[in-house]
């Protein structure tokens, strides 16, 4: 299966840290690929744990930087988060929710267990129009810079390894198997329909 036929999606809450690192890594090799939040709002790490950045889903990436340029240069340089909206905006324009995104998708990647139980649900909940299937695989990624790019070089790895399946139908579930085995983490894994 070529990476030019594989419609790929990658979810996290936000779609600023996991999805966008691993948007990125995909795109660049080639892969049909778009990333998505299931959030209400875009949350980015602010001045204390209990004190995040909070953005619409409509606010700009280019925005967001500017806000917390202006809020604190700084803080924001130093934990790294001026640098991921930097490379965001070169992705996209904006963060994306998941939830209003009709498009389809043959495999659907989540980032947490939270975030595959919101996507299951969604998909669920809407009419089936296709009856075209859609896989859905949570890969566990700790949300933070460093799990972020382990964990698009393991999605990466994975979206390799189904493309050249001959029925992905048949041969994903052996596909995760192995890639657990060598990697050490759990997959997740249902079957949608739209």
């Amino acid at each position: 299966m070529p990476s030019s036929l594989l419609r790929v999606a990658v979810v996290c809450s936000s779609n600023q840290n996991r999805s966008m690192e691993a948007h990125n890594s995909l795109s660049k090799r080639g892969f049909s690929v778009r990333s998505f939040g299931t959030g209400t709002h875009v949350k980015l790490p602010g001045p204390a744990p209990n004190k995040p950045n909070v953005y619409d889903f409509k606010t700009t990436c280019d925005q967001m930087y500017n806000d917390l340029l202006r809020k604190d240069k700084e803080l924001y340089t130093q934990n790294g988060i001026l640098h991921m909206l930097d490379r965001n905006k070169r992705i996209k324009p904006r963060p994306e929710r998941f939830q209003n995104c009709k498009d389809l998708f043959d495999l659907i990647l989540t980032c947490e267990e939270r975030v595959y139980d919101q996507v299951v649900e969604d998909l669920n909940s809407r009419e089936q129009e296709t009856c075209q299937t859609v896989h859905v695989v949570n890969v566990d990624i700790q949300d933070n810079h460093e799990e972020a790019t382990l964990g698009a070089f393991l999605i990466c790895e994975l979206c390799q390894c189904i493309q050249h399946t001959e029925d992905m139908e048949n041969e994903i579930d052996e596909l995760l198997q192995e890639i657990e085995e060598k990697s050490g983490r759990a997959f997740l894994h249902t079957v949608c329909f739209y």
